[in-house]
């Protein structure tokens, strides 16, 4: 059993991390950059060790600095969380080399799975239907130009090593395509220091379902039911829910199937996610392999609470060499869970990203709600990183029921000091057309401008109230002032 980790990462993953560790018994080594020093992960580890100035370059994506923070920390065992390193081969791979156990699959798989060229390769090998597309092993414009002849239009240019809308370029008629090359090459170089494109035919409005799965070291893989992530704006995820409420039994067998097929060809230990494009609705539906992230999502929390699982726990016992916890018949799903992810940004300013202190930071609590969060009252959110906050996740016995707890909970998060999308959070959820499930991935590109409009979010009354009776750290959160007057109270709080 791994006996001290050393927690690569930062934010609510870390601070989920160290406290999972806790539960097990197993010591956690924390690492922190200078913007970091006081920040959640680094004061609830057993220990934790500076690894360098506040750019992400030269602290969080340091290989050398993280290996060596391990080695002299005495740490057996390194979990990369989510973002940074976490897909990362050569980090694995230096993990390995170190004698350090890499809490997540094997170096040579990340490598395998992080090419969208490649993983394409490997889901073909599985028999997982693929997006009809064209990887040119020549990537001059003259190749890339006769591979979009052969696939017609409209379609996609897209990074080899992207993610996240990154290195990715709509393309709906010939004469954009040289733009659209140099533009995603220039764009995927910088984010991913590899500019290798494929092409792939454009679905106009499919759903984007991913399947959690989970191998250990005996070849065992088993996957844990799908996540509907198809409520994202510019292809990064908004709004994430399980089960998808509109996916037939007879589809959520195959995709499950599939994506298992998958994991085992591929030889896949650990937590990774299987994602999907769906074109259509029951048992009819289309599906086809989009990509694989080769690390635990930061959606997790609904898998969790739907199947009754924890992943992080799992995780921990995989990489110690133990076996799944469970088999695919103990695993079912109950109940219905939807996240949503608390950006520090303003969605009426192009979703800019804020910094600054949180003059007031109260999160919500009641029956089925669930808070994963990286920050407390009085931190300062910086500009270095990636200004998600908190998750916030409610769980029902039906998608309604949902739905409505995680509004109400939504209402009375209290922030100040800076912007949150929390406000669009609120009019997404209310939106009719995701009340009545009928959403697809061009939902907010469509629908979203409406809801970004600046107005005071619904929770601003309690926000202010809450600040108005704060006399401390043992105040009542959301209760309401009889006199104080709330404006006169606050330093630096803006409109």
């Amino acid at each position: 059993m791994i006996r001290r980790l050393l927690v690569a990462n930062r934010g609510e993953i870390a601070v989920r991390i160290v406290r999972a560790c806790r539960e097990l018994g197993v010591e956690t080594v924390a690492v922190y950059s200078e913007a970091d020093r006081h920040a959640q992960h680094a004061m609830l580890a057993d220990e934790a060790i500076p690894i360098g100035a506040s750019p992400a370059a030269e602290s969080y994506l340091s290989v050398p600095r993280l290996i060596e923070a391990a080695q002299r920390s005495g740490a057996d065992a390194v979990h990369p969380g989510y973002g940074f390193l976490a897909e990362n081969a050569a980090f694995a791979a230096a993990c390995e080399g170190a004698g350090l156990c890499f809490v997540g699959p094997p170096a040579s798989v990340i490598a395998q799975m992080g090419s969208k060229i490649e993983s394409r390769a490997r889901a073909l090998e599985a028999g997982l239907p693929i997006v009809p597309g064209d990887t040119p092993s020549a990537q001059d414009d003259a190749s890339l130009r006769a591979a979009a002849e052969r696939i017609g239009f409209p379609l996609l240019v897209k990074a080899s090593a992207g993610g996240g809308g990154k290195g990715m370029r709509v393309v709906r008629e010939r004469r954009a395509l040289d733009e659209a090359f140099a533009s995603a090459r220039h764009e995927a170089a910088g984010a991913f220091g590899d500019a290798t494109l494929y092409l792939e035919r454009l679905l106009e409005r499919p759903s984007h379902v991913e399947v959690q799965v989970f191998g250990d070291s005996a070849g065992r893989v088993v996957h844990l039911f799908e996540r509907d992530c198809s409520t994202q704006r510019r292809h990064q995820k908004i709004v994430e829910e399980s089960p998808a409420p509109w996916l037939s039994e007879g589809l959520r067998r195959r995709m499950g199937d599939a994506a298992v097929a998958l994991a085992r060809h591929i030889g896949y230990r650990n937590a990774g996610t299987i994602e999907f494009l769906v074109e259509g609705r029951g048992d009819d539906a289309r599906f086809y392999f989009l990509e694989m992230n080769t690390r635990l999502q930061v959606e997790h929390p609904i898998t969790e609470a739907v199947v009754g699982v924890d992943l992080v726990h799992a995780q921990l016992l995989v990489a110690s060499g133990e076996p799944l916890p469970w088999t695919q018949a103990t695993l079912g799903q109950r109940g219905h869970a939807i996240e949503c992810r608390i950006y520090a940004e303003d969605p009426s300013n192009g979703f800019l990203p804020q910094a600054g202190r949180l003059a007031l930071y109260r999160e919500p609590q009641g029956p089925g709600i669930r808070l994963d969060s990286g920050v407390v009252e009085g931190d300062e959110v910086s500009i270095y990183y990636d200004p998600l906050l908190a998750k916030l996740i409610a769980w029902a016995e039906t998608r309604e029921i949902a739905r409505n707890r995680l509004v109400a909970a939504l209402r009375r998060f209290a922030v100040l000091g800076i912007r949150t999308n929390i406000p669009f959070l609120i009019r997404v959820l209310e939106h009719p057309r995701f009340g009545e499930a009928a959403i697809d991935t061009s939902f907010l590109d469509r629908d979203g401008l409406a809801l970004t409009e600046s107005a005071i979010g619904p929770g601003i009354i309690s926000a202010l109230g809450a600040a108005a009776a704060h006399e401390g750290p043992t105040a009542r959160a959301g209760a309401v002032p009889s006199a104080p007057d709330p404006w006169g109270r606050l330093q630096g709080w803006r409109n």
